[in-house]
């Protein structure tokens, strides 16, 4: 989906979710807005994450672009083990900005997150 102006638009919150190329089962996306573009490093994404109950990923993340993060809803539990296990958790509403090259996670929730992410690259002055 290419970026555009566009005004306020309803979000269906329950179809439309995909599964996360690379992420293990309860993980998904809705993607709202991208032009993102990893090879060239420019563009900008937006998107909800939505982890369920229970699920983890089990590989720390590191990619290039800065994010940040909001957690709307649920916990999400950070530095947790392959297994999902121990790690600091954090309840809504909680947020972070991390530059690319920053190795972060694994990842779990225990009660389920829904999460809303933008993916970026800074523009060299």
């Amino acid at each position: 989906m290419a970026r555009q102006h566009t005004e306020f638009f309803e979000i269906d919150m329950e179809g439309g979710w995909e599964d996360i190329p690379g992420y293990p089962p309860g993980c998904r996306r809705k993607i709202l807005s991208s032009d993102l573009d990893e090879t060239g490093q420019r563009g900008h994404r937006t998107r909800l994450i939505q982890i369920a109950p229970g699920a983890y990923t089990t590989e720390p993340f590191v990619h290039d672009h800065w994010e940040e993060v909001f957690v709307y809803q649920g916990d999400l539990v950070v530095g947790c083990n392959e297994k999902g296990e121990g790690g600091e958790v954090f309840e809504a509403p909680t947020y972070a900005i991390r530059p690319g090259g920053v190795a972060h996670g694994p990842f779990a929730s225990r009660t389920g997150c829904l999460m809303f992410e933008t993916h970026y690259y800074e523009a060299d002055d």
